[in-house]
């Protein structure tokens, strides 16, 4: 855990970061937002900043966002100020936290943000089988592509896979290259000198400088531009990166792991993705299962995303009843773990009984689970009616563009701008659904506002 300070309040600020450092955290105080972005932007990375309320809350989350510095802020002030709590959360802190500090609540909104990122349940066997894997692989230096369906757990896998390596004390450093426009993607990886293009207007140290001695995770990096493909090989191979706007080679010790929901072979026949990379990255390979593959994880993921949502938004925390469990072990769960993370959030909301009831679990209608696909499948063999009659008569004198854009933005809007959830439900790329997305918004139409990613 990197934890950020930044302020004074009468030095109780310091004496939060000095509790911090009780509890196993690596803290670094800067004076103010504008040290603290400088310090960011070369190299001094962050999991969680703690600022003072009298700093210019707002000005600092907006200066993130538009560095593509994603990092959970925390406010900090001298009691408990009402106003100022409020004011700080409005402005995109995550949370207010009174000064003096107490230790209990440093270490628990420490562990919180651990916990958030990091938790592992796999009580299945198919999940138990993959952790032992990681286990095994984890303490080498070897290169790890992990593969599976969007919404798996990739990220918290490669996390794992981390604190049990002999890197677990140095940087875990994640980058979506999915995210990433493709003319900014370079610079995230690599860095960049002031002036080195339009926008670079102070030196900034890439992902690869700033996880030196630790782990980088590549996430979708099937979505990486072929071009950007062959520079990485290079610094794959010679273990140097060269800034943007440099000439000077910079060596980093960086163990890479690289994620992607996309079939490798299938991307490498159609030229998408170079094969020589794929053999560099894929030295081992952790292939999650579908969350339909694993059905004993289920129930505890269930409780453990109730629980976490419970606790967020002020909710008594309940237990899941045996009917919702039923109902959530035979679900076919296309969304994977995310699509379960938001139905058990509407779950906690919505609940009346003393149990989540099965009536509270909102379930889309998709896939047939595993067990039932057969009977499902004779079932409508054997059928000539029709289930949803007028369905297909209600698109005819519509085009083909007009009917996947209101697709389109309707998934959206479902999955509460959810981009990454909705392209997996969709079926395409995120960065197919970013550029239809741009193009439905220069046409006038109302796009949701991008959610969790």
């Amino acid at each position: 855990m990197r934890l950020m300070i930044i302020g004074q309040l009468e030095g109780f600020i310091s004496q939060a970061g000095k509790i911090a450092l009780q509890k196993g955290a690596k803290v670094v105080h800067c004076e103010d937002s504008e040290q603290a972005i400088g310090a960011l932007l070369n190299g001094k990375g962050a999991d969680l900043v703690m600022i003072d309320v009298k700093q210019k809350i707002k000005a600092f989350i907006d200066r993130l966002n538009n560095e593509r510095i994603h990092i959970p802020v925390i406010a900090c002030g001298i009691g408990t100020d009402a106003r100022a709590a409020v004011k700080a959360i409005q402005e995109g802190a995550k949370e207010y936290v009174p000064l003096p500090p107490d230790a209990d609540l440093i270490a628990a909104v420490l562990e919180a943000v651990t916990e958030e990122n990091n938790t592992m349940i796999a009580e299945d066997p198919a999940m138990k089988e993959v952790v032992k894997l990681a286990d095994k692989i984890a303490p080498s230096e070897a290169t790890i592509f992990i593969t599976g369906e969007s919404g798996t757990g990739k990220e918290v896998m490669s996390q794992y896979i981390h604190r049990k390596s002999k890197r677990k004390d140095g940087p875990f450093i994640a980058l979506n290259c999915a995210a990433i426009p493709e003319n900014l993607l370079e610079s995230e990886l690599f860095g960049h000198e002031k002036g080195a293009f339009t926008g670079a207007t102070s030196r900034r140290i890439g992902k690869f400088e700033e996880a030196h001695a630790g782990t980088l995770l590549l996430d979708e990096i099937s979505e990486m531009d072929i071009g950007l493909q062959a520079k990485l090989l290079r610094v794959l191979q010679e273990r140097v990166i060269t800034r943007v706007g440099s000439n000077d080679a910079v060596k980093v010790d960086v163990r890479v792991i690289a994620t992607s929901n996309r079939n490798m072979e299938e991307s490498i026949q159609k030229g998408e993705f170079r094969e020589d990379l794929y053999f560099r990255l894929n030295v081992v390979n952790v292939g999650l299962p579908a969350l339909r593959e694993r059905p004993g994880d289920v129930p505890a993921l269930a409780q453990f995303f109730a629980d976490k949502y419970a606790e967020a938004n002020g909710v008594p925390k309940k237990k899941i009843s045996k009917e919702a469990q039923a109902a959530l072990k035979t679900y076919g769960w296309r969304g994977n773990i995310r699509e379960l993370e938001n139905a058990m959030h509407r779950a906690i909301l919505v609940s009346t009984e003393d149990e989540i009831e099965e009536s509270a679990i909102h379930l889309q209608d998709g896939p047939a689970p595993a067990a039932t696909q057969a009977s499902t499948a004779q079932s409508s063999a054997s059928s000539a009616t029709v289930e949803n009659p007028g369905g297909v008569e209600s698109l005819i004198g519509q085009t083909v563009a007009h009917v996947e854009r209101d697709l389109i933005i309707n998934t959206l809007d479902h999955c509460l701008g959810n981009r990454t959830h909705a392209a997996n439900i969709l079926g395409i790329s995120i960065r197919t659904l970013r550029n239809k997305l741009n193009q439905y918004k220069d046409d006038g139409s109302d796009i949701a506002a991008s959610g969790a990613k």
